[in-house]
């Protein structure tokens, strides 16, 4: 059992039993290869996860095929699915500060974050959906005086899900809570960046209850195990949270068998500020926005466009709260906004966009380099931002995923709408203005799946969440996120002779 469980202490005291096999059918596995091949780390080595190949890919779906068609799934009543989501809820309630630690170690956000976004979050909407379990149903329609019709409301079957790094618990969450709730099983892979809680969930889901194979994790690359998970002819569903690039070549891979995807890709969110906003909420929502969980968020509204008459003022103002919020480094100090990116190649990838900016020619009003430390160790960027930028460059254009973000003066309300729908993205936006009417027809004209009035980046388990445009397909949490988990059947009925 070494191989598939390791003893860790986090850096704030945390003691646990780490999983780190394949989770199928209920238990911990080896893979395939036989030994742990995924290597971990944020500032060292912390733990190893065995890493899925096809062969383990075609076991966990199996395995999900199997409790599809199982009576202690497919005849358990939806309000004791329900019932079991909500307990899942609980169980990661009770161990919360964990989750968060883990999450903070593996992923580089702060603590705090992790505590007061990540886990109400992944609590809130496992309990969402348990409750929306048994109150989900189809319709009678009345055809004739001879003949009706009803609907059924039946699950796909086998869900195939990838989860992203950015927000690992809360991403598996989103996925397995409507999933769940609507009677499917599913197989889903961890990020390969970020395995480590998803592991510990899996512990508390075999806790909870649900029977073996309902929920299946696998850990790997996304070019072997995505691959065979994306291409499997028993996967009934798909659905990703992830680039626009990996996103098209999942859509890609479902086309031949005709499956439904579900997607949400990649954002490039304009922030709008008008001349009659709350300067000082502006000036801290765009702040949030664009460095929060550095700058690690699909919706992160890193075009920031400033009417030009206060343009100057909230550049000042602006500048003023990255220098005194934006605290760089450890990310379990209590003070401390922003912590490393994830990876030493997101990292790159950051310092590359902020060196194309400079030999783009725009200007760097604050940051611009790696962020340094005592010594030397972690991925840290400084929180970076620029003005003088022109939609032709780089920076502009391209979803960065850090704390970069560009400032740009608009004129009159309708090239501010320009602006902000110049873009192949459309997830999220924020309008700031206090004339509501102003607000709300400017949001009506935003090309995107969410606006937001006066913030920026909030989310809630019960309205739904989705792209327009090349930032997705279909609509996650609410009402609408058993939509996406179900599919109708229509049942004609004839009580007459005659007809």
């Amino acid at each position: 059992m070494s191989d598939l469980f390791v003893d860790i202490v986090t850096p704030n005291g945390h003691k646990y039993q780490q999983p780190t096999g394949l989770f199928i059918n209920n238990e911990f596995v080896k893979g395939s290869k036989g030994k742990p091949s995924h290597h971990w780390t944020q500032q060292k080595e912390i733990a190893s996860v065995h890493a899925a190949s096809a062969e383990d890919v075609d076991r966990a779906v199996r395995a999900a095929r199997a409790a599809f068609k199982a009576p202690t799934w497919k005849k358990l009543s939806a309000t004791d699915r329900g019932r079991l989501l909500v307990r899942l809820s609980e169980l990661i309630e009770e161990r919360k500060e964990l989750f968060a630690s883990i999450d903070a170690w593996d992923n580089g956000k702060t603590y705090e974050l992790a505590m007061e976004d990540d886990l109400p979050d992944s609590i809130g909407t496992f309990r969402y959906f348990g409750g929306w379990a048994d109150k989900s149903f189809g319709q009678t329609i009345e055809t004739s005086p001879e003949k009706f019709a009803y609907t059924l409301r039946q699950p796909y079957g086998v869900i195939g899900q990838i989860i992203p790094w950015n927000f690992p618990l809360a991403m598996a969450a989103w996925k397995l809570g409507p999933a769940l709730a609507c009677g499917n099983t599913v197989v889903i892979k961890a990020a390969e960046q970020t395995p480590l809680s998803i592991l510990v969930l899996a512990t508390l889901i075999k806790e909870a209850g649900f029977p073996p194979g309902v929920v299946n994790i696998i850990n790997g690359y996304g070019q072997e195990a995505g691959t065979a998970l994306t291409q499997h002819p028993l996967v009934d569903k798909l659905a990703f949270t992830g680039s626009t690039t990996t996103g098209a070549q999942i859509m890609k891979a479902a086309a031949p068998a005709l499956k439904e995807v579900l997607l949400e890709t990649g954002g490039k969110s304009p922030l709008i500020v008008f001349d009659d906003a709350d300067l000082d909420q502006a000036v801290k929502w765009s702040h949030i926005g664009i460095m929060a969980n550095q700058g690690q968020i699909c919706t992160a509204t890193s075009r920031i466009f400033v009417q030009r008459t206060i343009y100057d003022k909230f550049l000042a103002l602006f500048k003023e709260r990255v220098r005194t919020a934006s605290v760089v480094g450890s990310q379990w100090e209590p003070t401390t906004f922003q912590g490393p990116q994830v990876t030493r190649a997101q990292y790159d990838q950051v310092l590359h966009y902020i060196g194309l900016g400079k030999s783009e020619g725009a200007t760097i009003e604050t940051g611009g380099e790696a962020y340094p430390t005592p010594d030397g160790k972690g991925f840290f960027v400084q929180p970076t931002t620029f003005s003088n930028v022109k939609p032709s460059m780089k920076i502009y254009r391209d979803e960065i995923f850090g704390p970069v973000g560009c400032l740009l003066p608009f004129d009159t309300e309708e090239d501010a709408i320009e602006y902000a729908n110049d873009t192949l993205y459309g997830l999220g936006a924020a309008v700031f203005t206090q004339n509501l009417r102003r607000g709300h027809r400017v949001a009506a004209e935003i090309e995107a799946g969410t606006v937001w009035l006066n913030s920026s980046q909030d989310s809630d388990h019960r309205v739904p969440f989705g792209g327009y445009k090349s930032s997705g397909v279909g609509r996650e949490l609410g009402p609408a996120g058993l939509e996406a988990y179900t599919q109708i059947k229509a049942v004609h009925v004839n009580m007459g002779n005659d007809l």
